[in-house]
Protein backbone atom coordinates (compact mmCIF):
# COMPACT_ATOMS: atom_id res chain seq x y z
CA UNK A 1 0.00 0.00 0.00
CA UNK A 2 0.83 3.23 -0.48
CA UNK A 3 0.33 6.68 1.24
CA UNK A 4 0.44 9.98 0.32
CA UNK A 5 3.99 11.09 -0.37
CA UNK A 6 5.01 7.57 1.34
CA UNK A 7 5.40 4.10 -0.43
CA UNK A 8 4.77 1.01 1.17
CA UNK A 9 7.23 -2.18 0.35
CA UNK A 10 6.58 -5.65 0.65
CA UNK A 11 9.73 -7.97 1.05
CA UNK A 12 9.84 -10.94 2.35
CA UNK A 13 5.66 -10.67 4.64
CA UNK A 14 7.85 -7.18 6.29
CA UNK A 15 6.19 -3.77 5.38
CA UNK A 16 8.04 -0.62 5.72
CA UNK A 17 6.35 2.77 5.08
CA UNK A 18 7.84 5.88 4.79
CA UNK A 19 6.74 9.21 6.14
CA UNK A 20 5.09 12.01 4.13
CA UNK A 21 7.40 14.01 2.69
CA UNK A 22 5.25 17.02 2.34
CA UNK A 23 4.93 17.41 6.03
CA UNK A 24 1.34 16.96 5.59
CA UNK A 25 0.92 14.71 8.68
CA UNK A 26 -2.62 14.97 9.24
CA UNK A 27 -3.67 14.44 5.55
CA UNK A 28 -6.37 11.92 5.29
CA UNK A 29 -4.75 9.11 3.20
CA UNK A 30 -7.00 6.29 3.02
CA UNK A 31 -6.26 2.67 1.98
CA UNK A 32 -8.52 2.65 -0.89
CA UNK A 33 -7.07 1.33 -4.57
CA UNK A 34 -3.78 1.50 -2.96
CA UNK A 35 -3.15 -2.25 -2.51
CA UNK A 36 -0.02 -3.15 -3.89
CA UNK A 37 2.89 -5.89 -4.78
CA UNK A 38 2.69 -9.00 -3.27
CA UNK A 39 -0.64 -8.25 -1.07
CA UNK A 40 -2.39 -7.06 -4.14
CA UNK A 41 -1.51 -9.87 -6.19
CA UNK A 42 -2.54 -12.45 -3.24
CA UNK A 43 -5.62 -10.26 -2.84
CA UNK A 44 -6.67 -11.11 -6.64
CA UNK A 45 -5.93 -14.86 -6.74
CA UNK A 46 -8.02 -15.11 -3.43
CA UNK A 47 -11.10 -13.29 -5.23
CA UNK A 48 -10.34 -15.40 -8.63
CA UNK A 49 -10.14 -18.70 -6.42
CA UNK A 50 -13.04 -17.97 -4.68
CA UNK A 51 -14.93 -17.51 -8.23
CA UNK A 52 -13.86 -20.36 -9.43
CA UNK A 53 -14.47 -22.80 -6.64
CA UNK A 54 -18.25 -20.78 -5.83
CA UNK A 55 -20.11 -24.05 -7.97
CA UNK A 56 -17.55 -26.77 -6.77
CA UNK A 57 -16.88 -26.40 -3.04
CA UNK A 58 -19.06 -26.18 -0.35
CA UNK A 59 -19.96 -22.63 0.77
CA UNK A 60 -18.93 -23.22 4.10
CA UNK A 61 -15.18 -23.77 3.07
CA UNK A 62 -15.27 -20.58 1.21
CA UNK A 63 -16.76 -18.71 3.98
CA UNK A 64 -13.56 -17.42 5.40
CA UNK A 65 -12.11 -16.62 2.19
CA UNK A 66 -14.91 -14.48 1.77
CA UNK A 67 -14.70 -12.83 5.05
CA UNK A 68 -11.24 -11.99 4.72
CA UNK A 69 -11.69 -10.61 1.30
CA UNK A 70 -14.73 -8.16 2.48
CA UNK A 71 -12.43 -7.18 5.57
CA UNK A 72 -10.06 -6.01 3.20
CA UNK A 73 -12.54 -3.99 0.96
CA UNK A 74 -13.95 -2.83 3.80
CA UNK A 75 -10.58 -1.48 5.57
CA UNK A 76 -9.17 -0.04 2.83
CA UNK A 77 -12.22 2.17 2.08
CA UNK A 78 -11.37 3.52 5.58
CA UNK A 79 -8.14 5.64 7.10
CA UNK A 80 -4.83 4.52 6.77
CA UNK A 81 -3.03 7.09 9.06
CA UNK A 82 -4.69 5.42 11.99
CA UNK A 83 -3.59 2.31 13.35
CA UNK A 84 -6.39 0.55 15.73
CA UNK A 85 -4.87 -1.59 18.23
CA UNK A 86 -7.10 -3.17 21.15
CA UNK A 87 -6.06 -4.34 24.49
CA UNK A 88 -6.83 -7.76 25.79
CA UNK A 89 -6.33 -9.35 28.68
CA UNK A 90 -8.11 -11.89 31.53
CA UNK A 91 -10.16 -11.10 34.66
CA UNK A 92 -7.78 -8.88 36.62
CA UNK A 93 -4.77 -8.72 34.03
CA UNK A 94 -4.70 -5.08 34.72
CA UNK A 95 -5.39 -4.08 30.91
CA UNK A 96 -7.96 -1.32 31.88
CA UNK A 97 -4.90 -0.32 34.03
CA UNK A 98 -2.53 -0.61 30.88
CA UNK A 99 -4.77 1.26 28.88
CA UNK A 100 -4.82 4.24 31.12
CA UNK A 101 -1.42 4.29 31.98
CA UNK A 102 -1.09 4.56 27.74
CA UNK A 103 -3.65 7.35 27.69
CA UNK A 104 -2.26 9.42 30.36
CA UNK A 105 -5.32 9.52 31.87
CA UNK A 106 -8.18 7.30 33.64
CA UNK A 107 -10.70 6.67 31.16
CA UNK A 108 -11.97 2.83 31.59
CA UNK A 109 -12.77 1.88 34.79
CA UNK A 110 -11.37 0.03 37.00
CA UNK A 111 -11.60 -1.29 40.24
CA UNK A 112 -12.23 -4.71 42.25
CA UNK A 113 -15.37 -5.47 40.65
CA UNK A 114 -15.44 -7.86 38.02
CA UNK A 115 -16.13 -7.56 35.37
CA UNK A 116 -15.01 -3.76 35.08
CA UNK A 117 -14.81 -3.39 31.34
CA UNK A 118 -18.17 -4.78 29.99
CA UNK A 119 -17.98 -2.76 26.73
CA UNK A 120 -15.40 -1.72 23.99
CA UNK A 121 -14.24 1.79 25.20
CA UNK A 122 -11.70 3.59 22.33
CA UNK A 123 -9.21 6.51 22.49
CA UNK A 124 -8.06 8.29 19.80
CA UNK A 125 -4.82 10.42 19.38
CA UNK A 126 -6.29 12.04 16.21
CA UNK A 127 -9.24 12.62 14.26
CA UNK A 128 -10.81 11.21 10.80
CA UNK A 129 -11.03 7.79 12.63
CA UNK A 130 -14.35 7.89 13.10
CA UNK A 131 -15.34 5.18 10.68
CA UNK A 132 -12.95 2.64 12.15
CA UNK A 133 -14.53 3.07 15.07
CA UNK A 134 -18.01 2.69 13.27
CA UNK A 135 -16.82 -0.79 11.83
CA UNK A 136 -16.15 -1.53 15.45
CA UNK A 137 -19.22 -0.23 16.43
CA UNK A 138 -18.01 1.40 19.12
CA UNK A 139 -21.00 4.35 20.01
CA UNK A 140 -20.06 7.85 20.33
CA UNK A 141 -20.24 7.95 23.92
CA UNK A 142 -17.29 5.60 24.71
CA UNK A 143 -15.01 7.42 22.50
CA UNK A 144 -12.47 8.84 24.18
CA UNK A 145 -9.47 11.33 23.50
CA UNK A 146 -6.13 11.41 26.06
CA UNK A 147 -6.09 14.60 27.12
CA UNK A 148 -9.08 16.99 27.38
CA UNK A 149 -9.38 19.49 24.77
CA UNK A 150 -6.14 18.14 22.80
CA UNK A 151 -4.79 15.30 21.13
CA UNK A 152 -1.98 13.81 23.78
CA UNK A 153 1.09 12.78 22.96
CA UNK A 154 2.63 14.03 18.87
CA UNK A 155 4.24 10.38 19.00
CA UNK A 156 1.31 8.57 19.22
CA UNK A 157 -0.83 10.66 16.40
CA UNK A 158 -2.82 7.60 14.48
CA UNK A 159 -3.47 5.36 17.24
CA UNK A 160 -7.06 4.18 18.03
CA UNK A 161 -6.77 2.34 21.08
CA UNK A 162 -9.32 -0.01 22.69
CA UNK A 163 -10.01 -1.89 25.83
CA UNK A 164 -11.88 -4.62 25.02
CA UNK A 165 -13.48 -6.98 28.16
CA UNK A 166 -12.46 -10.01 29.30
CA UNK A 167 -12.33 -12.20 27.42
CA UNK A 168 -12.49 -15.56 30.20
CA UNK A 169 -15.71 -13.28 31.21
CA UNK A 170 -18.58 -15.43 33.01
CA UNK A 171 -20.81 -13.38 30.47
CA UNK A 172 -21.46 -15.06 26.81
CA UNK A 173 -22.36 -11.46 25.48
CA UNK A 174 -18.75 -10.20 26.58
CA UNK A 175 -16.98 -12.64 24.76
CA UNK A 176 -18.92 -12.21 21.71
CA UNK A 177 -17.72 -8.61 21.82
CA UNK A 178 -13.83 -9.59 22.48
CA UNK A 179 -14.20 -12.43 19.28
CA UNK A 180 -15.87 -9.19 16.92
CA UNK A 181 -13.78 -6.80 17.37
CA UNK A 182 -10.45 -8.71 17.49
CA UNK A 183 -11.03 -9.90 13.87
CA UNK A 184 -11.29 -6.32 12.72
CA UNK A 185 -8.64 -4.50 14.99
CA UNK A 186 -5.16 -4.18 13.00
CA UNK A 187 -3.32 -5.45 15.65
CA UNK A 188 -3.57 -6.79 19.53
CA UNK A 189 -1.76 -6.02 22.94
CA UNK A 190 -2.79 -9.23 24.95
CA UNK A 191 -2.20 -8.28 29.06
CA UNK A 192 -1.46 -11.45 30.75
CA UNK A 193 -0.50 -11.55 34.65
CA UNK A 194 2.10 -13.94 36.48
CA UNK A 195 -0.90 -16.37 37.75
CA UNK A 196 -2.79 -16.64 33.95
CA UNK A 197 0.16 -16.38 31.59
CA UNK A 198 0.31 -20.20 31.13
CA UNK A 199 -3.91 -20.25 30.87
CA UNK A 200 -5.23 -22.65 28.39
CA UNK A 201 -8.06 -20.98 27.44
CA UNK A 202 -5.96 -18.08 26.56
CA UNK A 203 -3.46 -20.20 24.35
CA UNK A 204 -5.96 -22.49 22.85
CA UNK A 205 -8.70 -20.12 21.72
CA UNK A 206 -6.55 -17.18 21.01
CA UNK A 207 -2.75 -17.54 21.00
CA UNK A 208 -2.34 -20.33 18.97
CA UNK A 209 -5.28 -19.90 16.14
CA UNK A 210 -3.90 -16.45 15.87
CA UNK A 211 0.26 -17.39 15.74
CA UNK A 212 0.43 -16.09 12.27
CA UNK A 213 -0.81 -12.73 13.59
CA UNK A 214 2.71 -12.28 15.53
CA UNK A 215 4.08 -9.47 13.47
CA UNK A 216 0.79 -7.55 14.59
CA UNK A 217 1.05 -9.17 18.11
CA UNK A 218 2.23 -7.83 21.87
CA UNK A 219 2.00 -9.86 24.50
CA UNK A 220 2.42 -7.75 28.24
CA UNK A 221 3.17 -9.26 31.07
CA UNK A 222 1.90 -7.26 33.96
CA UNK A 223 2.40 -7.13 37.44
CA UNK A 224 6.02 -7.82 37.04
CA UNK A 225 6.22 -5.42 40.18
CA UNK A 226 4.87 -8.79 42.48
CA UNK A 227 7.59 -10.57 41.33
CA UNK A 228 10.64 -10.63 43.60
CA UNK A 229 14.27 -10.49 42.19
CA UNK A 230 14.72 -12.63 38.45
CA UNK A 231 11.49 -13.77 38.90
CA UNK A 232 9.77 -11.98 36.26
CA UNK A 233 12.81 -13.01 34.12
CA UNK A 234 12.00 -16.66 34.30
CA UNK A 235 8.37 -15.63 34.21
CA UNK A 236 9.05 -13.83 30.43
CA UNK A 237 11.30 -17.10 29.53
CA UNK A 238 8.50 -19.38 30.32
CA UNK A 239 5.71 -17.07 28.79
CA UNK A 240 7.67 -17.25 25.27
CA UNK A 241 8.53 -20.55 25.36
CA UNK A 242 4.46 -20.93 25.64
CA UNK A 243 4.36 -18.96 22.45
CA UNK A 244 7.15 -20.81 20.91
CA UNK A 245 5.07 -24.19 21.69
CA UNK A 246 1.94 -21.98 20.21
CA UNK A 247 3.81 -21.28 16.88
CA UNK A 248 3.73 -17.96 17.32
CA UNK A 249 7.43 -16.20 16.08
CA UNK A 250 9.19 -13.93 18.62
CA UNK A 251 10.23 -10.33 17.22
CA UNK A 252 14.03 -11.28 18.67
CA UNK A 253 17.14 -10.43 17.06
CA UNK A 254 15.60 -8.21 14.37
CA UNK A 255 13.26 -10.76 12.95
CA UNK A 256 9.71 -10.35 12.25
CA UNK A 257 7.46 -11.36 15.10
CA UNK A 258 5.50 -11.04 18.84
CA UNK A 259 6.99 -8.12 20.81
CA UNK A 260 7.28 -9.87 24.83
CA UNK A 261 7.91 -7.84 27.44
CA UNK A 262 7.35 -7.43 30.89
CA UNK A 263 5.40 -4.05 32.93
CA UNK A 264 3.94 -2.78 35.63
CA UNK A 265 0.96 -0.71 34.46
CA UNK A 266 0.25 0.04 38.98
CA UNK A 267 3.82 2.09 38.93
CA UNK A 268 4.55 2.97 35.45
CA UNK A 269 7.63 0.73 35.11
CA UNK A 270 7.68 -0.54 31.54
CA UNK A 271 4.96 1.50 30.53
CA UNK A 272 6.83 4.24 28.55
CA UNK A 273 9.09 1.72 26.65
CA UNK A 274 5.10 0.20 25.61
CA UNK A 275 4.75 3.62 24.40
CA UNK A 276 7.63 4.08 22.16
CA UNK A 277 7.06 0.60 21.05
CA UNK A 278 3.56 1.79 19.78
CA UNK A 279 4.65 5.16 18.67
CA UNK A 280 7.14 3.12 16.01
CA UNK A 281 4.23 0.65 15.10
CA UNK A 282 1.48 3.24 14.70
CA UNK A 283 3.99 5.61 12.58
CA UNK A 284 5.03 3.01 10.00
CA UNK A 285 1.33 2.78 9.08
CA UNK A 286 2.25 -0.85 7.92
CA UNK A 287 -0.31 -2.96 10.33
CA UNK A 288 -3.39 -3.11 7.99
CA UNK A 289 -1.50 -4.52 5.47
CA UNK A 290 0.28 -7.09 7.68
CA UNK A 291 -2.78 -8.16 9.44
CA UNK A 292 -4.30 -8.31 6.20
CA UNK A 293 -1.63 -10.55 4.57
CA UNK A 294 -2.12 -12.73 7.76
CA UNK A 295 -5.49 -13.25 7.71
CA UNK A 296 -4.78 -14.03 3.65
CA UNK A 297 -1.99 -16.73 5.39
CA UNK A 298 -5.01 -17.88 7.61
CA UNK A 299 -7.81 -18.19 5.12
CA UNK A 300 -5.16 -20.54 2.95
CA UNK A 301 -4.43 -23.03 5.32
CA UNK A 302 -7.88 -23.65 5.64
CA UNK A 303 -8.40 -23.94 2.61
CA UNK A 304 -5.09 -26.20 1.69
CA UNK A 305 -6.97 -29.24 2.07
CA UNK A 306 -9.46 -28.19 -1.06
CA UNK A 307 -6.57 -27.55 -3.18
CA UNK A 308 -3.32 -28.96 -2.57
CA UNK A 309 -3.30 -32.93 -4.19
CA UNK A 310 -1.08 -35.58 -2.49
CA UNK A 311 0.31 -36.29 -6.03
CA UNK A 312 0.46 -35.45 -9.77
CA UNK A 313 -2.88 -34.72 -10.68
CA UNK A 314 -4.44 -35.22 -14.34
CA UNK A 315 -5.00 -38.06 -16.66
CA UNK A 316 -1.84 -39.11 -18.45
CA UNK A 317 -2.12 -40.64 -22.56
CA UNK A 318 -2.08 -44.08 -21.31
CA UNK A 319 -5.06 -43.95 -18.99
CA UNK A 320 -6.74 -42.04 -22.34
CA UNK A 321 -5.99 -45.24 -24.58
CA UNK A 322 -6.78 -47.54 -22.28
CA UNK A 323 -10.08 -45.81 -21.62
CA UNK A 324 -10.83 -45.65 -25.47
CA UNK A 325 -9.86 -49.62 -25.86
CA UNK A 326 -12.30 -50.32 -23.67
CA UNK A 327 -15.09 -48.59 -25.57
CA UNK A 328 -13.73 -50.46 -28.52
CA UNK A 329 -14.27 -53.56 -27.01
CA UNK A 330 -17.55 -52.62 -25.59
CA UNK A 331 -19.15 -51.78 -29.05
CA UNK A 332 -17.04 -55.00 -30.44
CA UNK A 333 -15.00 -53.60 -32.76
CA UNK A 334 -12.72 -56.39 -33.72
CA UNK A 335 -15.78 -58.62 -34.11
CA UNK A 336 -17.33 -55.81 -36.63
CA UNK A 337 -13.87 -55.73 -38.55
CA UNK A 338 -14.22 -59.53 -38.62
CA UNK A 339 -17.66 -59.66 -39.91
CA UNK A 340 -16.96 -56.89 -42.26
CA UNK A 341 -14.43 -59.11 -43.46
CA UNK A 342 -15.91 -62.42 -44.30
CA UNK A 343 -19.08 -60.12 -45.55
CA UNK A 344 -16.43 -59.11 -48.30
CA UNK A 345 -14.75 -62.80 -48.97
CA UNK A 346 -18.35 -63.97 -49.20
CA UNK A 347 -19.39 -60.71 -51.63
CA UNK A 348 -16.47 -61.74 -53.78
CA UNK A 349 -17.32 -64.98 -53.98
CA UNK A 350 -20.57 -64.22 -55.50
CA UNK A 351 -18.81 -62.50 -58.19
CA UNK A 352 -16.12 -65.10 -59.13
CA UNK A 353 -17.89 -68.71 -58.23
CA UNK A 354 -19.04 -71.02 -60.74
CA UNK A 355 -22.48 -70.87 -62.26
CA UNK A 356 -24.02 -74.00 -60.98
CA UNK A 357 -22.85 -73.12 -57.36
CA UNK A 358 -24.65 -69.89 -57.86
CA UNK A 359 -27.71 -71.42 -59.24
CA UNK A 360 -27.53 -73.93 -56.13
CA UNK A 361 -27.55 -70.87 -53.73
CA UNK A 362 -30.31 -69.39 -55.73
CA UNK A 363 -32.10 -72.48 -55.05
CA UNK A 364 -31.41 -72.41 -51.66
CA UNK A 365 -32.97 -68.78 -51.31
CA UNK A 366 -35.94 -69.79 -53.07
CA UNK A 367 -36.53 -72.41 -50.40
CA UNK A 368 -36.85 -69.32 -47.51
CA UNK A 369 -39.43 -67.42 -47.21
CA UNK A 370 -38.60 -63.85 -48.70
CA UNK A 371 -35.44 -65.18 -51.14
CA UNK A 372 -32.69 -64.79 -48.68
CA UNK A 373 -31.29 -67.88 -46.28
CA UNK A 374 -30.93 -67.05 -42.99
CA UNK A 375 -28.07 -64.62 -41.96
CA UNK A 376 -25.75 -66.07 -39.64
CA UNK A 377 -25.50 -64.47 -36.22
CA UNK A 378 -23.65 -61.25 -35.93
CA UNK A 379 -20.90 -62.39 -33.41
CA UNK A 380 -21.49 -59.06 -31.08
CA UNK A 381 -21.61 -58.07 -27.32
CA UNK A 382 -24.87 -58.57 -25.29
CA UNK A 383 -26.47 -55.61 -24.86
CA UNK A 384 -26.60 -56.10 -21.29
CA UNK A 385 -22.34 -57.01 -21.33
CA UNK A 386 -21.48 -53.77 -23.55
CA UNK A 387 -23.46 -51.44 -21.40
CA UNK A 388 -21.56 -52.95 -17.97
CA UNK A 389 -18.36 -52.80 -20.35
CA UNK A 390 -18.91 -48.96 -20.90
CA UNK A 391 -20.03 -48.21 -17.21
CA UNK A 392 -16.87 -50.01 -16.38
CA UNK A 393 -14.60 -47.99 -18.43
CA UNK A 394 -16.14 -45.05 -17.96
CA UNK A 395 -15.67 -45.55 -13.41
CA UNK A 396 -12.04 -46.76 -14.24
CA UNK A 397 -11.22 -43.37 -15.92
CA UNK A 398 -13.27 -41.26 -13.77
CA UNK A 399 -10.82 -42.99 -10.89
CA UNK A 400 -7.32 -42.91 -12.63
CA UNK A 401 -8.25 -38.74 -13.18
CA UNK A 402 -9.37 -38.47 -9.95
CA UNK A 403 -6.30 -39.87 -7.73
CA UNK A 404 -4.74 -37.55 -5.68
CA UNK A 405 -6.99 -34.51 -6.22
CA UNK A 406 -7.99 -33.23 -3.03
CA UNK A 407 -11.90 -34.51 -2.29
CA UNK A 408 -14.03 -31.76 -3.79
CA UNK A 409 -12.54 -31.47 -6.89
CA UNK A 410 -12.18 -35.73 -7.22
CA UNK A 411 -15.91 -35.38 -6.56
CA UNK A 412 -16.16 -32.87 -9.11
CA UNK A 413 -13.99 -35.04 -11.68
CA UNK A 414 -16.51 -38.37 -11.11
CA UNK A 415 -19.47 -36.30 -11.43
CA UNK A 416 -18.18 -34.81 -14.90
CA UNK A 417 -17.71 -38.60 -16.11
CA UNK A 418 -20.63 -39.72 -14.77
CA UNK A 419 -23.11 -37.00 -16.12
CA UNK A 420 -20.86 -37.71 -19.49
CA UNK A 421 -21.44 -41.46 -19.53
CA UNK A 422 -25.80 -40.78 -19.32
CA UNK A 423 -27.01 -42.45 -22.89
CA UNK A 424 -23.61 -43.23 -23.85
CA UNK A 425 -24.04 -46.92 -24.84
CA UNK A 426 -27.18 -45.88 -27.00
CA UNK A 427 -25.07 -43.23 -28.47
CA UNK A 428 -22.28 -45.59 -29.42
CA UNK A 429 -24.95 -48.00 -30.48
CA UNK A 430 -25.99 -45.58 -33.09
CA UNK A 431 -22.58 -44.53 -33.91
CA UNK A 432 -21.60 -48.19 -34.37
CA UNK A 433 -24.45 -48.54 -36.86
CA UNK A 434 -23.50 -45.99 -39.26
CA UNK A 435 -19.64 -46.94 -38.71
CA UNK A 436 -20.76 -50.34 -40.11
CA UNK A 437 -22.48 -49.55 -42.84
CA UNK A 438 -20.47 -50.01 -45.92
CA UNK A 439 -19.88 -47.16 -48.08
CA UNK A 440 -21.30 -46.72 -51.50
CA UNK A 441 -23.08 -49.45 -51.29
CA UNK A 442 -27.24 -49.09 -50.89
CA UNK A 443 -28.54 -52.81 -50.77
CA UNK A 444 -26.05 -53.05 -47.89
CA UNK A 445 -23.64 -55.12 -49.11
CA UNK A 446 -19.97 -54.35 -49.74
CA UNK A 447 -18.08 -53.36 -52.35
CA UNK A 448 -17.43 -55.53 -54.77
CA UNK A 449 -13.78 -55.92 -56.27
CA UNK A 450 -12.43 -54.08 -58.89
CA UNK A 451 -11.31 -57.24 -61.02
CA UNK A 452 -14.74 -58.59 -60.97
CA UNK A 453 -15.69 -58.15 -64.59
CA UNK A 454 -12.36 -60.23 -65.79
CA UNK A 455 -13.49 -62.88 -63.37
CA UNK A 456 -17.07 -62.78 -64.12
CA UNK A 457 -15.67 -62.95 -67.94
CA UNK A 458 -13.18 -65.69 -66.96
CA UNK A 459 -15.78 -67.65 -65.29
CA UNK A 460 -17.69 -66.83 -67.90
CA UNK A 461 -15.20 -68.68 -70.72
CA UNK A 462 -15.31 -71.70 -68.45
CA UNK A 463 -19.43 -72.32 -68.29
CA UNK A 464 -19.12 -72.02 -72.07
CA UNK A 465 -16.12 -74.72 -72.46
CA UNK A 466 -18.05 -77.16 -70.61
CA UNK A 467 -21.53 -76.28 -72.53
CA UNK A 468 -19.77 -76.37 -75.58
CA UNK A 469 -17.41 -79.62 -74.68
CA UNK A 470 -21.19 -81.35 -73.82
CA UNK A 471 -22.78 -80.34 -76.88
CA UNK A 472 -19.41 -81.66 -78.98
CA UNK A 473 -20.35 -84.97 -77.17
CA UNK A 474 -24.32 -84.80 -77.85
CA UNK A 475 -23.72 -83.99 -81.65
CA UNK A 476 -21.20 -87.30 -81.86
CA UNK A 477 -23.78 -89.38 -80.24
CA UNK A 478 -26.69 -88.49 -82.61
CA UNK A 479 -23.82 -88.47 -85.58
CA UNK A 480 -24.10 -85.20 -86.42
CA UNK A 481 -20.61 -84.91 -85.71
CA UNK A 482 -17.66 -86.87 -86.66
CA UNK A 483 -16.86 -89.32 -83.61
CA UNK A 484 -14.14 -88.15 -81.82
CA UNK A 485 -14.30 -88.45 -78.05
CA UNK A 486 -10.98 -87.21 -76.90
CA UNK A 487 -10.94 -83.35 -78.26
CA UNK A 488 -14.93 -82.74 -76.47
CA UNK A 489 -13.43 -84.46 -73.35
CA UNK A 490 -10.79 -82.69 -73.02
CA UNK A 491 -12.55 -78.93 -74.06
CA UNK A 492 -15.15 -79.78 -71.35
CA UNK A 493 -12.83 -80.98 -68.65
CA UNK A 494 -10.96 -77.86 -69.40
CA UNK A 495 -14.16 -75.81 -68.85
CA UNK A 496 -14.59 -77.76 -65.42
CA UNK A 497 -11.64 -77.84 -63.72
CA UNK A 498 -10.94 -74.07 -65.02
CA UNK A 499 -14.19 -73.00 -63.26
CA UNK A 500 -13.06 -73.53 -59.64
CA UNK A 501 -9.46 -73.20 -60.37
CA UNK A 502 -10.76 -69.37 -61.19
CA UNK A 503 -13.02 -69.31 -58.52
CA UNK A 504 -10.11 -69.98 -56.21
CA UNK A 505 -7.52 -67.90 -57.90
CA UNK A 506 -10.36 -65.35 -56.94
CA UNK A 507 -10.25 -66.31 -53.34
CA UNK A 508 -6.54 -65.87 -52.70
CA UNK A 509 -6.75 -62.99 -54.67
CA UNK A 510 -9.85 -61.44 -52.33
CA UNK A 511 -8.03 -62.35 -48.78
CA UNK A 512 -6.08 -58.94 -48.73
CA UNK A 513 -8.42 -56.35 -49.97
CA UNK A 514 -11.02 -58.44 -47.28
CA UNK A 515 -8.42 -58.37 -44.26
CA UNK A 516 -8.10 -54.59 -45.60
CA UNK A 517 -12.19 -53.58 -45.78
CA UNK A 518 -12.49 -55.56 -42.27
CA UNK A 519 -9.32 -53.62 -40.91
CA UNK A 520 -10.86 -50.05 -42.35
CA UNK A 521 -14.49 -50.97 -40.64
CA UNK A 522 -13.08 -51.85 -37.37
CA UNK A 523 -10.97 -48.46 -37.77
CA UNK A 524 -14.24 -46.62 -38.50
CA UNK A 525 -15.95 -48.23 -35.15
CA UNK A 526 -13.20 -47.49 -33.28
CA UNK A 527 -12.62 -44.19 -34.23
CA UNK A 528 -16.42 -43.43 -33.61
CA UNK A 529 -16.38 -45.03 -30.12
CA UNK A 530 -13.42 -43.18 -29.48
CA UNK A 531 -14.88 -39.76 -30.46
CA UNK A 532 -18.36 -40.23 -28.83
CA UNK A 533 -15.52 -40.72 -25.80
CA UNK A 534 -13.78 -38.32 -25.90
CA UNK A 535 -16.57 -35.74 -26.16
CA UNK A 536 -19.10 -37.07 -23.74
CA UNK A 537 -16.32 -38.81 -21.05
CA UNK A 538 -12.53 -37.28 -21.91
CA UNK A 539 -13.15 -33.60 -22.17
CA UNK A 540 -15.65 -32.86 -19.46
CA UNK A 541 -12.52 -34.75 -17.63
CA UNK A 542 -10.21 -33.22 -19.14
CA UNK A 543 -12.12 -29.31 -18.38
CA UNK A 544 -12.51 -30.11 -14.92
CA UNK A 545 -8.42 -30.94 -14.48
CA UNK A 546 -8.18 -27.87 -16.11
CA UNK A 547 -9.75 -25.89 -13.58
CA UNK A 548 -8.40 -27.37 -11.03
CA UNK A 549 -5.10 -26.23 -12.41
CA UNK A 550 -5.99 -22.84 -12.87
CA UNK A 551 -7.11 -22.42 -9.38
CA UNK A 552 -4.47 -24.84 -8.24
CA UNK A 553 -2.10 -22.03 -9.65
CA UNK A 554 -4.46 -19.53 -8.01
CA UNK A 555 -4.04 -20.88 -4.58
CA UNK A 556 -0.21 -20.88 -4.94
CA UNK A 557 0.24 -17.49 -4.94
CA UNK A 558 -2.78 -16.90 -2.51
CA UNK A 559 -0.59 -18.99 -0.47
CA UNK A 560 2.52 -16.95 -1.20
CA UNK A 561 4.25 -19.63 -3.50
CA UNK A 562 4.24 -22.23 -0.37
CA UNK A 563 1.36 -24.32 -1.85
Amino acid sequence: MTDDGGDLAVLGGTRRAERPRDGRADAHTPIGGTYEGPLRARLDALGELVGLSRARLDGAILAEAGRVLDEASARQRLSSRHTVVAIAGATGSGKSTLFNAIAGVPISETGLRRPTTSAPIACTWSDGAAGLLDRLAIPGRLRRKPLAGGDGAEELHGLVLVDLPDHDSALARHREQVDRVLALVDAVIWVVDPEKYADAALHERYLRPFAGHAEVTFVVLNQIDRLPGEAADQVLDDLRRLLDEDGMALGEHGEPGATVFGLSALTGQGVGELRELLARFVQERAAPARRLSADVDAAAARLRPAYVAEGRAGLGERSREQFLERLARAVGAVAAGEAAEREWRRNAGRACGTPWLRLWRFYERSRVPGGRPPKAPAVVEEELTARQRVEQAVRTVAEEASAGLPAPWAHSVREAAVRGAEGLSETLDELAARAAAPAGSPDGRPPRPAWWPAAVLAQASMTLLQIFGALWLVGQIFGVLEPGLLPPVLVMSAGIVGGPLVEWACGAAARGPARRYGQDAERRLREAAAGCGRARVLDPIAAELMRYREVREQYVTVSGGNG
